[in-house]
C-alpha cells in the first residue's frame, strides 16, 4: 500500500491563508491575504436526518456550497494554504468525534480538488499564543469571541472567532511569541 503525503515547504511564501476551525458548529471560514485582505464567511453546512436513527439529525459540510465559496474567492493554488485545526477525536465523546472526522474528510476532499496545500495546527499551539493562560472550552470560546471582536470589528461574530485567529496565527507566527501564563506559587 502506498501512502501519499502532501508536504508543504516550511518557508514557502503563501500569500493567501484560509483558516478552518474543526467541526460543523464553527462560525465560519476565514481568508487572510495580501494588502490587508480579510474575508470571513459562514461555513456552508447542511442538516439532514441521521443515517443511523431517523429521529435524530446530523450536520454536515455542504460540499457544493464550500466549492462555490472557494471558487468565488478565486485563489491561486500555489499561493494558498489551508490551515486546519486538528479535529477532536475522543472515544468518550463518540458523536462529536464522528462529526469532526466526517467534517474533516469533506473539507480535505474539496481542498484537494482545488489543489491547495494544507497543514494542521493543534488548538493548543495557536491558543497558547493568542489566548494565553485561558483554560476550559467555554472560557476559550468567550476569549476567542472577545479577541476576534477587537481584532476584526468588521465582522459579526457570534460564538467565537477561531477561524480568523487560526489564519492570523499562521500568517504572523514568525512575529508572535508564546506568552507563558503566570502560575501561582505554592508554599
Amino acid at each position: 500500500m502506498v501512502y501519499i503525503q502532501r508536504m508543504i515547504e516550511i518557508n514557502h511564501p503563501f500569500s493567501y491563508i484560509i483558516g478552518l476551525d474543526n467541526g460543523v458548529s464553527s462560525n465560519g471560514i476565514a481568508l487572510l491575504g495580501p494588502d490587508n485582505l480579510i474575508k470571513y464567511e459562514k461555513l456552508p453546512i447542511r442538516k439532514e436526518i441521521n443515517y443511523q436513527k431517523a429521529e435524530q439529525g446530523i450536520t454536515r459540510i455542504d460540499v457544493p456550497g464550500l466549492r462555490l465559496l472557494l471558487t468565488n474567492w478565486n485563489l491561486p493554488k500555489n499561493e494558498t494554504v489551508v490551515v486546519m485545526e486538528r479535529p477532536m477525536v475522543n472515544p468518550t465523546r463518540f458523536k462529536a468525534s464522528i462529526s469532526a472526522v466526517r467534517c474533516l474528510e469533506a473539507e480535505l476532499i474539496v481542498i484537494e480538488e482545488f489543489g491547495f496545500s494544507n497543514i494542521f495546527v493543534d488548538s493548543k499551539n495557536w491558543q497558547s499564543v493568542l489566548l494565553p493562560g485561558i483554560e476550559g472550552s467555554e472560557e476559550l470560546k468567550k476569549a476567542s469571541l472577545e479577541l476576534g471582536k477587537k481584532m476584526f470589528p468588521q465582522f459579526k461574530l457570534k460564538r467565537d472567532s477561531d477561524p480568523l485567529l487560526i489564519a492570523y496565527y499562521w500568517k504572523n507566527k514568525a512575529a508572535l511569541t508564546t506568552i507563558k501564563p503566570k502560575t501561582k506559587k505554592s508554599l
